[in-house]
């Protein structure tokens, strides 16, 4: 089973993206964030045409929005709200085998890494807060479960382009990457992407758009995750970064990350 999971950035205005995306990757479960449509207009059908006929959408007009598109039917499907806020960023669902996914789109926490004088900062942090005591004490390490999505957060020194300079940058602070540990320790969840790239290699997912020559810059970070318990890391058998997708014409700032699980 191959799972996908890219911050569109807009579906409806990389639509294209996607088909070229799910020819490349073909996976089985798509799980998109920032899809920035409500669900009636989201565009189900073009994914059905491509045998994407199960759906979970939780979108809102032109802001957030998380969707997991499947050819596996889904059980058990939901939504999750966080922090008093019902703007859209979680969904999860029951795959074949009673695997459960978890799609998330953690905030981007503003500019300042500072919650006392950022409200977006003080949110962020928060919601990782409250997702993390939710699987402590409603999901265990036992369980078999995928967590998915921009995560927003860069945890290790080598998933960003300095870890110097990036450390009073918000993603990569201390203070969210405690958070972030926080929430693996919370059952387990371990990193599919670094089960097969060491973690001294540099690897990124994101790339931003100010950055005249991406590829020559090469100040990316990496945000979107795909995060599994202990029962499944020995089924994993491979996962990749389509850096490629990053020049797909108009680009979102992050690639398709995409895991395949035995």
């Amino acid at each position: 089973m191959r799972i996908c999971t890219w911050n569109v950035n807009s579906v409806r205005l990389r639509t294209d993206h996607i088909g070229r995306l799910l020819r490349a990757a073909r996976p089985d479960v798509l799980c998109l964030q920032e899809t920035k449509v409500t669900n009636e207009s989201f565009p189900l059908a073009a994914f059905a045409r491509r045998g994407f006929t199960h759906h979970l959408v939780h979108g809102m007009k032109g802001y957030n929005g998380v969707a997991i598109l499947s050819r596996l039917p889904l059980d058990d499907a939901g939504v999750m709200h966080w922090c008093g806020r019902r703007d859209c960023r979680h969904v999860h669902a029951r795959l074949p085998g009673g695997v459960e996914l978890h799609n998330l789109y953690v905030p981007s926490g503003g500019d300042a890494p500072d919650p006392e004088r950022n409200d977006k900062f003080a949110h962020k942090l928060a919601f990782l807060d409250a997702v993390t005591e939710w699987l402590a004490r409603n999901r265990s390490a036992r369980r078999r479960l995928i967590l998915v999505g921009d995560l927003n957060v860069a945890p290790l020194q080598t998933d960003v382009w300095s870890h110097k300079q990036m450390l009073r940058v918000v993603s990569h602070t201390p203070v969210e990457v405690e958070r972030f540990a926080r929430l693996q320790a919370a059952i387990g969840l371990r990193d599919a992407v670094r089960h097969f790239v060491p973690p001294h290699e540099r690897l990124y997912s994101w790339w931003s758009y100010r950055a005249r020559d991406w590829r020559a810059s090469d100040r990316g970070r990496r945000l979107d995750h795909v995060l599994v318990t202990p029962p499944l890391v020995k089924s994993l058998r491979q996962a990749k970064i389509l850096k490629r997708a990053r020049d797909w014409q108009p680009p979102s700032d992050h690639v398709p990350v995409v895991v395949e699980v035995d």
